[in-house]
């Protein structure tokens, strides 16, 4: 197979993390007998500071003629003024809009080897593995907004299509998985909220009957996600709440450098990254976590390409090096460490 790919490594440990995701989809490219190409491009601050503002159009561009994109990370405390009409977070913001990727998929497993390194007893955690999907283009982020001397506000608007799309695509995920599905809202105080109950509990009633189906309020969700975690198959939720869950959702596995996601739309290329910011009070030292980025490369090769596979060899790949023993500082919990660049050439290596 051909397939091109733009890299967006951004700030921080991004282009560090990126590079050694790249790294694997070639050598999995060399394995498979593939032609994988890789186009760089500019976003975030790096972006700002070459060119004044924080995604070009050509970077749009290049990135719609892709297969599939891989971004590292965006922001640091060099762009860090919110007043500032240019921050490094429009950049991200601007391709998951520009790209209409509506669906954040983020996996939430617990690697047995790893059960230990979640802040929460490891019996709790174990056998934990959900997928959130996040609605990524509509609610409170992208609302009408403003300020004056005395308050500010933002909008939170849905609309049927945004909503529907997102619960049908979930939906469809947990008829392949475990069959469970669970709405998160905040119907009890929110309009938007009330929208999603009423159109979700719709939708899984005319068109997926078959799935054990439950709406749970987002601050309750919260708790659970803490108390009884493994009771949780696919979560479906809007922007706002899925943006909290999911961080939240991390640390169950110990270390956000083990988290990838996946930004989908009905058609064109896909963006991929992983959950973790650009940590720049570690950038340029070595020793970032590649993991999460390779794993984010993976779910490029299975939802982008179709390669099954070879996302299911990388995965495995990841799994095998932890096996092994190794550890980035992350999770290593204060024992033997390696660097950035050893993680990602032990993957490489269990690939065979």
């Amino acid at each position: 197979m051909k397939a091109q790919f733009v890299t967006l490594p951004g700030d921080g440990i991004g282009p560090e993390v990126a590079a050694e995701a790249v790294r694997v989809l070639g050598a999995v490219a060399d394995r498979y007998d593939h032609d994988f190409k890789f186009e760089e491009h500019l976003i975030g601050g790096a972006a700002i500071d070459a060119t004044g503002e924080p995604l070009a159009q050509a970077t749009v561009e290049a990135c719609r003629r892709a297969d599939a994109v891989i971004l590292g990370a965006v922001g640091g405390p060099r762009w860090d003024d919110p007043t500032s009409p240019v921050r490094p977070e429009q950049g991200l913001l601007g391709i998951r809009r520009q790209l209409g990727l509506f669906a954040n998929l983020r996996p939430i497993i617990v690697f047995p080897e790893l059960a230990s390194a979640s802040p929460l007893r490891p019996e709790l955690v174990a056998g934990v593995d959900i997928l959130f999907f996040r609605e990524l283009t509509g609610g409170i982020y992208f609302g009408d907004s403003g300020t004056d001397e005395n308050s500010a506000f933002q909008v939170m608007r849905y609309t049927n299509e945004e909503v529907e799309r997102i619960v049908r695509v979930a939906a469809e995920a947990a008829r392949q998985r475990g069959g469970k599905l669970t709405m998160v809202d905040k119907a009890n105080v929110l309009e938007p909220s009330r929208l999603w109950r009423r159109l979700a509990g719709e939708l899984v009633a005319a068109e997926y009957p078959d799935l054990d189906y439950e709406v749970v309020l987002a601050d309750a969700m919260a708790m659970y996600l803490l108390s009884r975690p493994v009771d949780f198959d696919v979560v479906v939720t809007s922007n706002l709440f899925g943006d909290m869950l999911t961080d939240e959702a991390s640390m169950l596995t110990g270390s956000l450098g083990m988290l990838p996601s996946a930004s989908i739309g009905s058609d064109g290329p896909g963006l991929y990254e992983p959950v973790h910011g650009s940590a720049p009070d570690i950038a340029g030292t070595g020793v970032a976590n590649p993991l999460a980025t390779i794993l984010a490369s993976a779910m490029a090769l299975r939802h982008s390409l179709g390669l099954e596979i070879e996302a299911a060899a990388v995965e495995a790949a990841v799994a095998s090096t932890l096996t092994a023993g190794l550890r980035t500082a992350d999770i290593a919990g204060g024992g033997p460490s390696v660097g950035t660049v050893e993680m990602a050439e032990a993957v490489i290596a269990s690939l065979g």
